[in-house]
This record gives C-alpha cells, sequence and structure tokens, in this order.
C-alpha cells in the first residue's frame, strides 16, 4: 500500500474512533456497504475519491484534511496555479490533483484528473453519494456510466449521479479532465 494511502487510512480509523462509531454506522452514514467499508479500512483496496469526500462529508471535515492531514485555512479565495495542486497518489491509472485544497468549507472538490491509456478491459468503476461532473481537457476518454459507455473528446463535458456505477479510460493515449465532485 502506498504510504500517502496508509496516512489516509489511520486517518479514517481514527476519526471514526473519536466519534465512536463502528463501521457499520459509519458506512451507512456513507452509503457504502460495510463489507467494503472494512476493506478500505484495512487498506486492502484503494479508497475511491467519490467515497473519501463521503467519508470527509459525514465526518465534518475537509477532504483536503484527510488527504494531507493539514486543515485548510482559506475562507475567501484559494488560487491555485499550473502544476500546483496537492497531489493525491490513488490508484493507476489515474492521478489526482486537489485544485482547492487549501479553501475552508467548499460545496464541492474540483480535481485535475490525469489518465493513462490502459487496456481495452472495462475499467474498475466506483459508486459514491452525490453528483459528478467532468470536463475533458486534453484527449480522449470513455465514460462508463450505469452500463453505458460515451465518448468524450476535448471540450466535452458530462455531469452524472455518481451513485451509478461509473469509470473512465483514457483513449489512445493520456487524457487529462476536470472533475467537480459534489455531495448531496
Amino acid at each position: 500500500m502506498h504510504e500517502q494511502v496508509k496516512l489516509i487510512v489511520e486517518r479514517i480509523k481514527e476519526l471514526r474512533r473519536i466519534s465512536h462509531e463502528t463501521m457499520e454506522e459509519t458506512a451507512a452514514a456513507c452509503g457504502i456497504s460495510e463489507a467494503d467499508y472494512a476493506a478500505y479500512e484495512r487498506g486492502d483496496c484503494d479508497i475511491p475519491v467519490g467515497v473519501l469526500y463521503a467519508i470527509s462529508h459525514h465526518f465534518k471535515v475537509e477532504l483536503s484534511a484527510l488527504l494531507t492531514g493539514d486543515e485548510p485555512h482559506l475562507h475567501s479565495l484559494t488560487l491555485t496555479k499550473n502544476g500546483e495542486g496537492a497531489e493525491v497518489k490513488r490508484r493507476a491509472p489515474y492521478e489526482y490533483q486537489s485544485l482547492a485544497y487549501g479553501f475552508a468549507h467548499k460545496k464541492g472538490e474540483p480535481f485535475l484528473v490525469t489518465v493513462a491509456p490502459g487496456t481495452d478491459s472495462l475499467p474498475e468503476l466506483n459508486t459514491h453519494p452525490g453528483q459528478e461532473f467532468n470536463y475533458v481537457v486534453k484527449g480522449k476518454i470513455k465514460l462508463f456510466h450505469n452500463g453505458r459507455e460515451y465518448l468524450l473528446e476535448e471540450g466535452d463535458s458530462a455531469f452524472y449521479d455518481s451513485e451509478k456505477p461509473h469509470g473512465m479510460k483514457a483513449v489512445d493515449s493520456q487524457a487529462e479532465f476536470l472533475a467537480l465532485i459534489m455531495a448531496d
């Protein structure tokens, strides 16, 4: 398990412990199965960003605090220069940059996501509470959502119910898209 993921898992465990919740209670509050939640806490598998967002929302902490261990302090404006977003090491083939990690009390979480080209197989699908917006900045991606497949090219966007199974994969070459995750 990547060191950053280990630290995130420890923060989640600590939040649950100080909230006096069982895994079952936390899983139910976050809209995920107890088995999946337990696997996340054990570090058996990567935690999708949408699930991290649901966990942070449930415990009323900023996602950036969960990801980095630092609480954001900005309330009026945060600027993120090109390439300076907080890097979030997750799982291949995705690389995330948090674009508003310093802003407190966000109503959504914006990320710049880079996707490496992969195999012809279906990408790992995930679900999380809320809605998601994706805007393709570079390249082409296939968006898989709720059993359907969509080709998105530079300038194309999609807004969808993220509680339905979804995933993306780059087509032909590396792609980048802006993802905005919003909780209900």
